[in-house]
């Protein structure tokens, strides 16, 4: 008999004592067994008084409570190695208010950096004589601002932040990540996989 899992790199749990196959492994079997090995007990979790801590589960821990079980089973792993699970004694329900609240935080940060980071550019590559001296060919006459170059580039401006952020009123526009995705995403597995070294070396020491 051949059972089929695949660990997941992280998981998130909280209000249990218990880590289940289910929460960090997807299980392929026969639908009887598949249903038992998704409510095996890996770990217990929470009873150390913690509020919110880290644990790692391997795939030998899975495999371990998988052959206890079945002992002429064959075990495929076909994910992750080691399973981050991060444990929260409650989920942290923000209210309404305080929810907006950051939002607004956030955005009001991330625009004054932005304008901050532009303006910064156009200080140091000196974009405001480039416009005048564009004005000055094309036309012939001097001028401090150029309309017809300012209006066009501010909004060529704003439509190029939009595509690169992908966003627009909370819709995305394809189904392309960002560049901000993939360094969201390379930035949490390097995290994740940090978290699990330490907590591995720390559980060595320890055995020593």
């Amino acid at each position: 008999m051949d059972i089929y899992i695949k660990p997941v790199k992280k998981a998130n749990l909280s209000n249990t004592h218990e880590i289940l196959v289910r929460d960090v492994a997807e299980v392929v079997a026969e639908p009887k067994v598949a249903a038992k090995v998704k409510i095996m007990k890996l770990q217990r979790i929470g009873d150390d008084g913690e509020q919110k801590k880290n644990y790692v589960v391997s795939i030998t821990d899975i495999i371990k409570v998988i052959k206890k079980a079945y002992p002429n089973a064959t075990v495929n792993n076909v994910g992750e190695m080691d399973t981050l699970v991060q444990y929260a004694a409650e989920k942290s329900r923000d209210k309404p208010w305080l929810k907006w609240l950051k939002i607004a935080f956030v955005a009001l940060v991330l625009m004054a950096g932005s304008a901050t980071a532009i303006m910064s550019f156009h200080t140091d590559g000196q974009i405001p004589r480039i416009f005048e001296q564009y004005y000055r060919m094309f036309y012939g006459q001097g001028t401090s601002n150029p309309r017809i170059i300012n209006i066009p580039y501010s909004i060529g401006l704003a439509v190029g932040i939009l595509v690169f952020y992908n966003h627009f009123l909370g819709r995305k526009i394809t189904d392309d990540p960002t560049p901000i995705d993939v360094e969201i995403e390379q930035y949490d597995n390097e995290i994740t996989e940090a978290v699990v070294d330490m907590i591995s070396r720390n559980e060595q020491e320890k055995g020593h």
